[in-house]
């Protein structure tokens, strides 16, 4: 047993490698290893030389085992030794430039017309991109022959043969969020729904897929005043600068009375300057939410009344940062988003401007 010891110990001590180590492992205590062979005939054996040899083969085995853990994981060491020594690396080194994404215009105006009209306490509001039917138009009070209504305005969504119901559309304006949050959440209510949009249009300032922020206000004794303070402290919020507004009579089946907004600009070289000079600049569509819409939403038009307005996120984007084209925002194309984009840490402020 002595000779035998001795005999692992030497080769395991001389393995250079973990295949070698793997080889005596299987040679000395693997199933058919020596060591495991003497084990077995034990059962020959008397009491008295059991007693006496078997310890004697479990410490052998024990310490062989114990040899060839310590000469793995020593090996181990050593090669870790060799490729640290071999693959050295100066950790003082600047690491690679990475060149850093860039939020985009739509997601950071998006961002700040949020941080904006929360500030006057303004809900967030959320609904589906494909409508029914009856939520992006009747409920809006829309009739059958508005020019909305036409396929060559609107995205209509197809139907099975056979199948005679309304089709689905693809929102043309987020105006169905405010239908499914009256019906949600009653009166009062005060809430923006901003989101994608779709219509069959597309040229510089239009876009098959735009992006609209609208506003929702009902109370007891909710006014136009209401409106145009509302939008006046946005608009000077946004720009970062007094701006006035001027409401022109216009007509939406969703309101009445209805008002196209201006704010006041001025053109010079080519550039709109928003909050000086003497010219206007239409921006949104506004007014006293209809009876019928707000009968459409379950709220009673006899006791309760409110404003909505909707705006353009693109387009007030555009304003705000001298872009000139809509195309742009949608092409992907990265030395536009280099240009216009925003870093990760621009933040919107409430009173305009961005937090560096």
């Amino acid at each position: 047993m002595d000779d035998l010891r001795d005999k692992y110990i030497q080769a395991i001590a001389d393995a250079s490698d973990e295949d070698a180590i793997e080889a005596l492992r299987v040679q000395a205590v693997g199933k058919k290893g020596e060591i495991s062979l003497k084990m077995r005939e034990l059962g020959k054996m008397t009491p008295e030389e059991r007693q006496v040899v078997g310890p004697a083969l479990n410490a052998l085995k024990d310490e062989i085992n114990s040899a060839l853990a310590a000469k793995k994981v020593a090996l181990a060491d050593a090669a870790l030794e060799e490729r640290l020594r071999t693959e050295w690396l100066d950790v003082t080194l600047p690491g690679r430039s990475r060149r850093e994404g860039s939020i985009h215009p739509v997601s950071q105006v998006w961002e700040e017309c949020t941080a904006i009209f929360a500030d006057m306490g303004f809900a967030v509001a959320e609904g589906p991109q494909v409508e029914t039917d009856w939520y992006n138009f009747d409920a809006l009070n829309i009739p059958g022959h508005h020019p909305a209504r036409a396929e060559m305005d609107t995205f209509y969504m197809a139907r099975a043969e056979g199948d005679n119901r309304p089709p689905h559309v693809l929102r043309t304006h987020t105006s169905p969020v405010q239908i499914r949050s009256m019906e949600m959440a009653g009166a009062p209510l005060r809430i923006i729904c901003p989101g994608r949009v779709y219509r069959a249009d597309y040229d510089q300032t239009h876009t098959p897929m735009f992006h609209q922020v609208e506003g929702l206000a009902i109370d007891k004794d909710i006014s136009m005043a209401n409106l145009k303070w509302v939008l006046e402290e946005f608009f000077s919020a946004y720009f970062g600068t007094e701006v006035k507004t001027r409401f022109r009579a216009s007509h939406f089946p969703f309101t009445e009375p209805s008002a196209e907004v201006d704010i006041q600009c001025s053109f010079e070289g080519g550039t709109v300057k928003v909050g000086e000079g003497d010219d206007w600049l239409e921006v949104l569509g506004s007014g006293m939410v209809h009876p019928k819409v707000l009968a459409a939403g379950n709220i009673d038009p006899a006791a309760w009344q409110g404003f909505a307005f909707g705006m353009g996120i693109d387009r007030i984007a555009m304003l705000k940062y001298g872009i000139p084209d809509l195309r742009p925002f949608f092409d992907s194309d990265l030395r536009w988003l280099r240009h216009y984009g925003f870093a990760s840490l621009d933040v919107p402020t409430i009173r305009g401007g961005l937090s560096r």
